[in-house]
Order: C-alpha cells, then structure tokens, then sequence
C-alpha cells in the first residue's frame, strides 16, 4: 500500500542548487568552475599609485580582462561567482583591480557597490 503524501497538494520544497566551485588556476591567469568551461581571465599589472599626500607606492592590481559562460550555462550565476571569486582573491592579497571586463563594470559592480573600494581608479594614478 503506497502511503499518501497527506494532503493540500502542496509541493516539496526544492533546495536550491549549490554554489559552483570556482578554481583558482595561477598558471593560465583565470578563476575558472572545475569542469573549465566558465572562467574569468585576469592579468596582473604593477603600478606607481598614489598615496597619501605626494606619496607613492607601487602597487599589484588585477585587470579583470574577461569573463566567459557557455550559452549552456547562462543563467545561474555563474558569471557573478567567478567575479566574487576574483574579487575576494585580490583583497586577500592586497591588489587592487581594473574592471576592464563590460560584464564586471556595467553589471556586477552596480549590483554589487560594497566591492567598489578595491576598483582602481583615475585619482589614484601617479603623476610620473
């Protein structure tokens, strides 16, 4: 006898699907989820930066060149946890970042203001 899933036709509840897991991969400079078909391509550039009054430091900053999803994948975030990824690595490590990727600049730092701190920008370039 098959039990009756008690009444009112209500739906079980659907966990929502895990985070990806997103790879750090030094080498080829990129975040990438483990099957390598989303990634973010980044170059690190060294820079002269200002700091303080009439000071200056060279500084580490992530160029955040490119992000990547396949058409099959669009839709499920990924795009924004390769960027968060990203985004805490080069706060870990102290760097600033350039958000050259239209994706990074346009959508995710609108949505996501907090991460503006870390975004280098005009004011903090050196008068060599």
């Amino acid at each position: 006898m098959a039990k009756s899933g008690g009444g009112g036709g209500e739906a079980a509840a659907v966990p929502p699907p895990a985070a990806p897991v997103i790879v750090w991969n030094e080498k080829e400079g990129k975040f990438e989820t483990e099957d390598k078909e989303a990634f973010l391509q980044y170059y690190l550039r060294e820079l002269v930066v200002a700091h303080g009054e009439g000071k200056k430091k060279k500084r580490t900053v992530m160029d955040m060149a490119h992000t990547f999803v396949p058409r099959s994948k669009r839709g499920l975030g990924l795009a924004a946890h390769l960027t968060v990824a990203a985004f805490n690595h080069a706060q870990a490590h102290s760097m600033l970042v350039i958000p050259t990727c239209s994706y990074i600049s346009d959508t995710f730092l609108p949505r996501n203001p907090s991460w503006s701190a870390l975004v280098y920008t005009e004011e903090m370039k050196s008068s060599i």
